[in-house]
């Protein structure tokens, strides 16, 4: 074939070395030259393999603490000389250039330095140099140089070797030249985005994005649509960190859903809590007194809702609880962790896809949300707000008792992560009805008010938003809810608190908006 490329020559430059010497060794097996440098040298040495200092090809030293080794022209000239054009062939000749048919680099751990919290100038100096510089160089040159980045991408390349007699083929290096640029796009964007957090810029004037492929879906929201799940590299605890125990592949709708209903939970802390969501809403939340508890009252506040939908927990999933939660059709349950029992009752239901997060994200961590526009994207931070009890403003009458204070924070927690406009009638730590999404946010009360039924005398009521009317609170009370806790900040937010009076309801304002669309 016109396009193979016979390999005798590789770099070889790493600072994960994991399946480095067996790599290195098939490469030798096949009579490749190997260079290096550094610890990576110095591991092929260790296993028994010749290598070549790449200071002995340039003639200079590794220097600055190692700042200094790669970039020069012997290296640089040998990935990026295009091997059919004579006068690149002509300045190799005339300046002692080798070859560099093959290179394998993968950057100094900036990310994981990061992530491990280590301070200011031990990140900088893992921002790596000379590592992306040579990728971007063998990537360019993709015609003649193949580049690995990634070590699974090390049998690839022997298979390749191994079908073509020691040569790569065109095809596969445009693949690995890909994978090369977006390793070094999104090496950049981690290093780019890191240092906008040190500045205390809100709005650096260029924002970076990337990921790293979790799994090909089998489609987006709906068939036709082509889908791909990515892990962006946080380590917040969720769907991209899960481990998933069993069950089908998660889809694009598992995924939506099963986010929304974990990151709600987790802001419960500790207290038992579990929620059921269906089309990324909730439709049934509660507190228990252990899992079971938490499932069986969540479950009780709409089991119609319940089926076919996502599963929440934030604690362990004992045996009770999986046997209750097996009862009804569910798509994917997600739990800190569950024990060999729970999971023997799991493995009945083949189809149920499991995740097990080993932990709980933090509601008050901040982080970053992003949302595709036409043309750009919106971005913004995650809305980690919440109130602290003390802080509530009692603008009616009658206050809240403690009952009735201790349903609305519950509530409020809820409502948060409702699509506006959100209204949502709790009580005894259950939620009661839920009316989400409606342009009017009296349609969401009455949606709300129509689940309670008879259920919600005494309840309470939480409104992401401000009631423009008192139209819209007596329509969320008008089943006999007696608590309301709402932003306050209506130009008519007297004629509301007058109608709360009236009716005897209490309620509060709390200053702060939890609009999610």
């Amino acid at each position: 074939m016109p396009d193979l490329r016979p390999l005798r020559r590789a770099l070889l430059s790493v600072s994960d070395k994991g399946g480095l010497v067996d790599l290195a060794q098939a490469l030798a097996a096949r009579g490749v030259e190997l260079l290096s440098t550094g610890g990576t040298a110095a591991a092929l040495r260790d296993a028994g393999l010749a290598v070549t200092d790449v200071a002995e090809v340039t003639g200079f030293p590794e220097m600055m603490d190692g700042r200094i080794k790669t970039l020069h022209p012997r290296i640089h000239g040998g990935l990026l000389a295009r091997r059919d054009v004579g006068a690149d062939a002509a300045a190799m000749a005339a300046h002692g250039i080798p070859a560099i048919d093959l290179l394998v680099v993968n950057l100094y751990p900036f990310e994981a330095t990061v992530a491990a919290g280590a301070d200011y100038a031990t990140c900088v100096e893992n921002i790596d140099i000379g590592g992306p510089a040579m990728i971007r160089a063998a990537a360019k040159n993709h015609a003649d140089v193949a580049v690995v980045v990634d070590p699974e991408d090390y049998p690839v390349l022997l298979d390749e070797l191994a079908a073509n007699d020691g040569a790569t083929g065109g095809a596969l290096r445009r693949v690995l030249a890909q994978r090369a640029l977006a390793r070094t796009a999104a090496y950049d964007a981690a290093v780019s985005n890191w240092l906008a957090d040190r500045t205390g810029e809100a709005a650096p004037r260029r924002r970076a994005v990337a990921g790293v492929l979790a799994q090909p879906l089998r489609y987006g929201e709906n068939p036709h649509q082509r889908a791909a799940f990515y892990r962006d590299g946080s380590a917040r605890p969720g769907v991209a960190t899960a481990r998933q125990v069993q069950g089908k592949e998660l889809s694009w709708n598992n995924i939506n859903d099963t986010d929304a209903a974990f990151e709600l939970v987790a802001e419960f802390g500790t207290d038992p809590a579990c929620v059921v969501v269906k089309h990324a809403n909730p439709c049934g939340v509660a507190l228990g007194a252990d899992a079971h508890d938490a499932w069986s009252r969540a479950l009780a506040a709409d089991p119609v809702s319940a089926f076919g939908g996502i599963v929440a927990l934030n604690r362990p999933i004992d045996a009770p609880a999986a046997e209750a939660i097996t009862d009804i059709f569910t798509e994917v349950v997600i739990a800190p962790d569950a024990d060999e029992g729970a999971r023997a009752i799991f493995a009945r239901k083949a189809n149920l896809r499991l995740l097990l997060t080993g932990a709980l994200p933090d509601p008050a961590a901040p982080s970053l949300s992003l949302r595709q526009v036409a043309g750009g994207f919106l971005m913004q931070d995650r809305d980690n707000g919440t109130v602290d009890p003390q802080a509530l403003r009692v603008v009616t009458r009658r206050a809240p008792d403690a009952r009735e204070l201790a349903d609305m924070l519950f509530a409020w927690r809820v409502v948060k992560h409702v699509k506006s406009n959100a209204i949502v009638l709790a009580k005894g730590g259950v939620t009661l009805g839920i009316g989400a999404g409606q342009t009017s946010r009296v349609d969401s009360a009455r949606i709300a008010a129509a689940q309670a039924g008879d259920a919600a005398a005494g309840a309470v009521v939480a409104s992401d938003a401000f009631f423009p009317f008192a139209d819209g609170l007596l329509a969320a009370t008008a089943g006999g809810a007696r608590a309301v806790i709402q932003p306050g900040g209506s130009m008519r937010d007297a004629e509301v608190i007058a109608a709360a009076d009236e009716a005897g309801i209490a309620m509060v304002f709390t200053a702060m908006r939890h609009f999610r669309h």
